[in-house]
């Protein structure tokens, strides 16, 4: 039986030639990410803004106005509609009462309830919560710091086990996946909650696992080949780990393309996140991460020197005066 190979053997690419087109691919979409973001603004859920988050499921297509003015008649306060997934599935926002608790917020979404098959017969209520504000600001806080300290983690993490410049390149690389993620939720608007947290979360966790097994590649050919030029041992790296990384890549594609069809429209946002996220990743592990290090200096000249040193360190410690405790 004759193996299936997503990457022939032999496979000779030349990535390194390609850095400069991929740095200012890189640069144009970071910039258009941070200006999307910074414009149309995340949509996020109840879980960073408060209030109630309603998701009210119609038996045919609806007009958001119509619901509008349904919601609008009750007093319950400014609602803020939007159709998710598809025509039939709105998610309605109200805020919270100002007195009265669960206990309130319940009548409230009672009161809506009744109004709403009243008007359109047939409509159900798949999910509502109930997040405070001053536990909405709580979670903002949290979770920009978790993603801030696995970024900053792993980057250190990379300079004390490699060298600085694999530092700085993860860390470039990274925040470019990350980026890329919230440009893509300004862009289409979809729903960032705490799940967008774990996927970005999850996003940086892949991303290093990618780079991590590269970077170990070149330090191993640093050894190796001594004499090599950077350009030609970066490829020669990243072609030999390509057929890992391909079939990683795709075989989580693979899983997460399931979890899209059949997972339901709640992580339909997650999964999106995801299958984003290992793109990008993927990308900024062999073009821009890899690259970067020729750009900062790296050289097999550089870690043999560092490494001669060690040694130097180390024969210095054996060799030296011992102290045994007998006198003169």
């Amino acid at each position: 039986m004759k193996l299936l190979k997503l990457v022939p053997d032999n496979t000779n690419i030349g990535f390194v030639a390609m850095r400069k087109w991929a740095f200012a691919l890189t640069a144009l979409l970071t910039v258009l990410a941070v200006s999307a973001t910074a414009y149309r603004g995340l949509n996020l859920g109840v879980d960073f803004v408060g209030g109630l988050m309603i998701e009210a499921k119609f038996p045919q297509n609806v007009e958001t106005d119509k619901v509008r003015a349904t919601i609008g008649r009750l007093g319950v306060g400014e609602s803020s509609l939007q159709q998710f997934g598809d025509p039939k599935t709105v998610q309605i926002r109200l805020p919270l009462p100002d007195q009265g608790g669960a206990g309130a917020a319940n009548a409230v979404v009672e009161k809506t309830r009744n109004a709403m098959s009243a008007q359109f017969p047939g409509v159900t209520f798949s999910r509502y919560d109930t997040v405070s504000g001053k536990v909405s600001g709580e979670l903002i806080r949290n979770g920009i710091l978790a993603v801030l300290l696995a970024i900053i983690g792993i980057a250190i993490f990379s300079w004390f086990r490699y060298e600085w410049q694999f530092g700085v390149s993860t860390f470039v690389a990274i925040v470019h996946d990350v980026l890329m993620t919230l440009g893509f939720f300004a862009v289409t608007q979809l729903e960032f909650d705490l799940n967008i947290v774990a996927a970005v979360l999850t996003i940086v966790g892949y991303s290093i696992n990618d780079k991590m097994v590269i970077d170990d590649r070149i330090r191993e050919n640093m050894r190796k080949y001594r004499k090599m030029d950077m350009k030609s041992l970066i490829d020669l790296s990243v072609n030999e780990t390509l057929p890992r990384t391909v079939m990683t890549s795709v075989t989580i594609m693979l899983a997460l393309g399931a979890l899209l069809l059949f997972g339901g429209h709640v992580l339909r946002g997650f999964t999106a996140a995801m299958m984003l996220g290992i793109i990008v990743g993927t990308y900024s592990s062999v073009y821009v991460s890899s690259s970067l290090l020729i750009s900062l200096g790296l050289s097999p000249m550089s870690s043999e020197k560092k490494a001669a040193k060690a040694n130097l360190a180390a024969q210095a410690e054996r060799v030296g005066p011992r102290d045994d405790g007998a006198k003169p």
